[in-house]
Formats: structure tokens, sequence, C-alpha cells
């Protein structure tokens, strides 16, 4: 009996023993997990600190559609341990075989005995394939034997990438911009580069056994915050017409170094199209060099248009006011100023312009400034043309207006400054100029960002800005645009006169100088710049537009009316081609068909509401007390009315965004962490990937749009 109670106490001491110590490591766990988690020291090998990248935010057009966006790539891997030797053994082959046809890069046989290897040596993040691959090609892979067992069973590692990615190519590129591989950026890449970065996240890895390194789980792990959507002023339609008008004519040859061209929201400063084309010595253009605000020369007949205006601001001249052309030829401060077109005699102000009289407009200048020069610069100063605009884009050159005081200043330079010499300007500060006319004197400050994005809301918005309210008299103005209107019916822009829609403008030849003592011709040889700036449609400006081309060395003539004039045309005649609110009255006189129902989108119902109320629905009343209890809607008809139901919105797979407007659509998909690409006006009728679809963050999302109402 004694000696079955000291076995019995044996064992249960033996007992407690176990329990203490599994008590012990519980608590240890428990320390370790919740009260005080262990630290991974810098001199612990076995770990390491990674960084883990934020995806770039996206750079939009103005409604939206992506001009740069970071797109996911994916590195596949294999984990050799995972699965069972008889599931290894019976999908190898298969597997093997299919890595082969997709990769191309091992055979087969190749494929086998290095995953067999991996097995063996314990490998579990072995590397397969020779390239990224993309969404849809990941969706392929995920479907080969053993991989389409998943991660547990198969073994499949999918490892995320982001390259940048211009969906439009090479459209507005040196606007966009980029970031080289040395971390330098230009355009809005590099001027937004903080904004569109974001913040890297931090992860402790460990490394295992075949020199693998896998995530662990710690507090110490600091996720990513992804970069700041921009949305800029850009409007794509408009640029691809800017750059397809431009590459025609650049196509014509003619011996030109580049072009630019510019296209203004009248009322706003918002550039909706900037291209810039500079010769690539191959017998190409590209987008290399941004003329449009980097390029400051010396402008020339475009800018009589400041001539005037300081003539008629000061009430020196009208235009009815006459002026002696004489035989084309002016000679004052030693230097001799000419007529291409030859002596047109005794004219009038009006027509001097019209004509782009050289000699008229520099012997205004002198005539009424000579005896206090610097009044004329002052005019053109006050009247804002030398302003820095401080950029929401790098690279803006400034403007320089000579002044009397200046070394550069000489005694042909009031008169060179008559007619657009004697003063360095961008391509920017012209239209801008031309702008402040349309507006009836308002200058307002050209900007490219509309605002910055972060799912989906706006965190950081941009609106119009003065420059000035008023560089010169309505008056004024108003009689500027009388003979800029002239220009184009009776001058050297007639080519642009259009039947369907006024232009208002003027065009400029202009030398450029070499450099140096070299002055304006080399060895018998010239360059020149060609503009045409104008707005449209005349009576109430919605657009202001420049167009620009740099000849090379040339022993002939460049005008701007043959060589810019054709680009500013086939623009505004594309701009007015697809604004039916141009030539179109609506006649408010819209009744619904007997039997016929409105055909409402599906989205925010707050958004339908405003649609409802303005429908000639006998039961409206009734679908907006309905409307009041969604947040979401779709919409349902029956015989006698239509009517909404919720519309819930998913956060598990990729939502049905057919049948909504494009801007709802964005919304709900970039807030489930897709990016948005779409072709098409209208409703949404299509979408790729399929909704339903279980797509990762950041895939691209192509939707298809259209007008049609019978589909």
């Amino acid at each position: 009996m004694e000696r079955n109670d000291l076995i019995f106490k044996r064992i249960a001491s033996l007992y407690q023993l176990f329990i203490l110590v599994a008590l012990c490591v519980i608590g240890r766990i428990v320390y370790l997990q919740f009260i005080n988690p262990t630290d991974v020291k810098d001199t612990d090998i076995s770990y390491r600190d990674e960084v883990i990248e934020a995806v770039r935010g996206d750079i939009l057009a103005e409604d939206g559609r992506p001009l740069a966006t970071s797109v996911p790539y994916y590195k596949i891997r294999i984990d050799c341990t995972v699965a069972s030797p008889d599931t290894l053994q019976k999908y190898i082959d298969g597997l093997s075989k299919n890595l082969a046809d997709f990769y191309g890069d091992r055979t087969a046989r190749q494929y086998k005995a290095y995953i067999l290897e991996g097995r063996r040596k314990g490998k579990r993040y072995l590397a397969l394939g020779n390239r990224l691959i993309d969404y849809s090609e990941l969706s392929q892979i995920k479907k080969f034997p053993l991989f389409n067992k998943g991660a547990n069973r198969g073994g499949i590692i999918v490892e995320e990438k982001y390259k940048r990615n211009n969906p439009y190519g090479r459209l507005a590129y040196r606007t966009i911009g980029f970031i080289n591989t040395e971390g330098t950026g230009v355009g809005i890449e590099g001027t937004w580069d903080y904004y569109l970065k974001g913040t890297p996240g931090h992860q402790i890895v460990q490394r295992m056994l075949g020199g693998e390194w896998i995530p662990v789980n710690t507090n110490q792990n600091i996720p990513p915050q992804d970069g700041y959507n921009i949305r800029t002023t850009i409007n794509v339609d408009i640029q691809e017409a800017v750059e397809n008008a431009l590459r025609k004519q650049l196509e014509k040859g003619g011996n030109v170094d580049g072009a630019t061209a510019i296209v203004m929201e009248t009322k706003t400063g918002a550039i909706r199209a900037i291209a810039n084309m500079k010769n690539d010595g191959k017998g190409g253009f590209d987008e290399s060099y941004n003329y449009a605000i980097g390029e400051a020369s010396e402008p020339g007949s475009v800018l009589k248009l400041v001539t005037l205006v300081s003539l008629l601001e000061d009430g020196y001249v009208t235009l009815d006011t006459p002026v002696d052309a004489g035989n084309g030829h002016f000679t004052y401060g030693g230097h001799v100023f000419s007529d291409s077109h030859g002596g047109l005699g005794m004219i009038n102000v009006l027509k001097a312009f019209e004509h782009s009289s050289n000699v008229c407009f520099a012997k205004m200048a002198v005539q009424f400034y000579q005896n206090n020069p610097k009044k004329f610069v002052d005019r053109i100063q006050n009247m804002k043309l030398g302003e820095r605009f401080h950029l929401d884009i790098q690279g803006e050159a400034a403007a320089t207006i000579y002044s009397p005081n200046d070394a550069m200043w000489s005694a042909s330079t009031l008169a060179s400054m008559g007619f657009g010499y004697g003063m360095l300007i961008t391509p920017l500060h012209t239209l801008t100029f031309y702008n402040a006319i349309a507006n009836d004197g308002k200058m307002m400050k050209p900007y490219f960002i509309e605002d910055c994005e972060k799912d989906g809301e706006i965190v950081r918005q941009f609106k119009p800005q003065e420059i000035s309210g008023s560089i010169c008299s309505k008056e004024t103005a108003r009689t500027a645009k009388i003979a800029l209107r002239g220009v184009v019916t009776e001058g050297t822009g007639r080519m642009l006169n259009n039947p369907n829609y006024e232009v208002s403008g003027k065009t400029g030849t202009a030398r450029r100088a070499y450099g140096g003592k070299q002055g304006y011709e080399k060895n018998g040889m010239r360059r020149y710049q060609a503009t045409f700036c104008g707005f449209f449609p005349s009576s109430d400006p919605i657009y202001t537009a420049i167009v620009i081309l740099y000849s090379g060395d040339t022993p002939g003539n460049f005008y701007g009316a043959s060589q810019a004039g054709p680009v500013f045309k086939q623009i505004a005649d594309f701009i007015y081609a697809n604004s039916p609110e141009w030539n179109k009255v609506l006649d408010g006189k819209f009744v619904a068909q007997s039997g016929r129902h409105p055909s409402i989108a599906k989205g925010r119902a707050s958004a339908s509401k405003i649609a409802v109320e303005s429908l000639p629905i006998a039961n409206k009343s009734v679908l907006l007390s309905k409307l009041e209890a969604h947040k979401w809607v779709n919409f349902k008809a029956d015989s006698s009315s239509v009517f909404p139901v919720s519309f819930p919105i998913y956060k598990d797979s990729l939502v049905d965004v057919t049948d909504m407007g494009l801007k709802d659509a964005v919304f709900v998909l970039e807030n489930q962490g897709y990016k948005v690409k779409f072709s098409g006006s209208g409703r949404i009728v299509a979408q790729s990937p399929a909704s339903g679809t279980h797509a990762p963050k950041n895939t691209i999302i192509n939707l298809q749009l259209t007008n049609n109402e019978t589909r």
C-alpha cells in the first residue's frame, strides 16, 4: 500500500511539473506577444527591416482618365515545401510543362529538376520565370496544375511589383513628365513628386533555411501610405487633336526644329492642352523639350497687339487714326525697318494691324513714346506681360522686358519693341496676354492642376486665380478685339475665317537671334518662329490658343499664316465640331412619350434626386420621397412608373458599375482600391474584369461607355 502511495505521489509530482512547464510556456507567449513584444535588433542577422514601397499616385486628365499610373505586375515564386510528396509527384510534370510553355526560359525537364532541387533544399521562396507578369497572365498561371490548389496546398507565392505606365503613350509626355533613374523629375511627375510618391512602409523579414526572407508578424511593421492622385486640367480629346494637328503640319517638312501649341480655357486660365514637339534628328518629332513654358524669345508681330493696346489705353490713337506705311521702309536709330509685303501708303491703324505693318507700328511707338520711352515700358509691365506665373509645373522661363536703363537698350530698341522685338517672353506669356484681351482685360493665371485626391475624395483643390482684374479698360479690350477679328476677316489671318464660328487672332513671324554678335543672320541663313495666337468664338470666347513653329536655318521665309495658321484652324475646327452646344439651341419643350419612361443611370441617390427634379414625369413626388431612403440606387420600371431600388456596394469583390455615369463609377472603383481606364462617353455598358471578380488592389478596370440609349 505504501508502495502504491509512493508511486501515486511521484506521478502527481510529475504531472504538476508538466502543468507548471506548460503554464510557463503560455505565460512567456503572452508576455512576448502582448506585454513586451520582442524588438528585432539591428545586430540580429536573422532579421532585417525591409522597405515596402507605397503605390505612387496617378496623374489624371480633367475627366479622371489616367495619364500616368502605377500598374501592378507580379513575380511568381513557389514554396517547395508546401505540397505533400504524393501531390507534388502527381502534378510536377504538368506544372513544369505549363511553366516552360508560358515563360520559355527553361524546358519542362529543367523546370521539374529546378523545383525538385528546391524541394530537396527546403526552398520556401523559389523564383520562377524570367519576367514580371500582368494581372491577366497571373489569372492564367493560377490555373496551372498544383498552383490551382492555392498557396496553402500548391505553394504558389505572388509578389506584387509596380511599374509606371502612360496609358496614352507620349501624349502630353513632356508636361506629365517622369522621374529618372537618379530620382530627378521633370514635369508634373517631378513638381508633384512629394504628393505622388506617398510614404513607404516597413516590415520585418526573417531569414529562413535556404537563404529566403519571409515577412514576420510584429507591431514594428508599418504599412505604406499610398500617394495622392493629381488631377490635371488636361482634356485628353483636345490634347490629342492638338498633337495630331501639329504632327500633320510637321510631316509636311519645311526644315522645322520644333513646335508648341497651347489651348487655354478663357474664363479660368486652365490649360486644356499643351503640346511640345522637338526635332529628334532622325526625321521625327517627340515631346522632349517644353517650348511652351521654357522658351523665352522675341515673339515678333504677334505682340503688335501690346503696342496697339498701349496706344489705345493712353488715348493716342483710335482704329481710324491715319498712319503712313510709305514705301515699306522706315529708318530709325541707325536701323532700317521693313514690311515684307511692300509699301501700303497712307492707311489707318486698323489696316496697319490687319496687314501687320512693321513700319506703321515702329513709327507709332517712336512718334508717341520717344520723348518718354519708359512710359511705354511701364505700360507693358503694368499689363503684366513680364509677370512670373509661379506655375504648378517646373521649368518656367523668366520673361525679359528691356527698359531705357538697361545695357541692352539701344537707339533702335523703342522702334523694335513697337512690333514685338526687344523683349523675351515665352509662348505661355503671349497666350496669357491674349487671353486677358479675350476676357475684356481680366488676366487669369495659367494653371495645370485641378486638385489632389485621396481614395476618390478631393483633399486639396486649386481654383482659378486672377493675375490682374484689369490690364486695360474694357473699352480698350473691346476695341482690340475688333482689330483681332479684322486680321481674320480682312488681313493676314484670312485662311482661318470660318462661316460656322468666328475666330479672332494675330499672325506673327519673327526672326530668332543666333546669339552673341551674330545677330539674326548667319552665313546667309536665318531662323524664324511662326505664330498664330487667338481666341474663339469671337463674340464670347471659350478657348484661347497659341501655335508656334520654330524653323531651322533657312534662306527663305517662314510665315505665321502659312505655318502656324493651319494648325490653329485644325484645333479650332475640332473643338467646334465636338462642342454641339455652340450651334444647337434647345427649346425646352421636351415631353415624355406615352408608354415610355426616362432612363436614369444608377448611382448616388443625391445626384439622382437632382436629375429626377428636372424630369417631366407624373410620379415625381413619390419618386423623390423614395430616394430619401437610399444612398446608392438603381432604377426599375413597370408599365406605369419608374422607381428606385437600393444598390449595395460590396467591398469584397468588384462592384457592377454598368449603367452608371463615369463620375460615380470612378468614385466607387477607386474607393475599392482599383485604377480606372475608359473609352467612349455616356453611360458604362461594359467593364473588365467583370463584376464579382476578386481582383487585387490597383488592378486596372477597363470601362466602355456609350451614348446609345437603345442599348
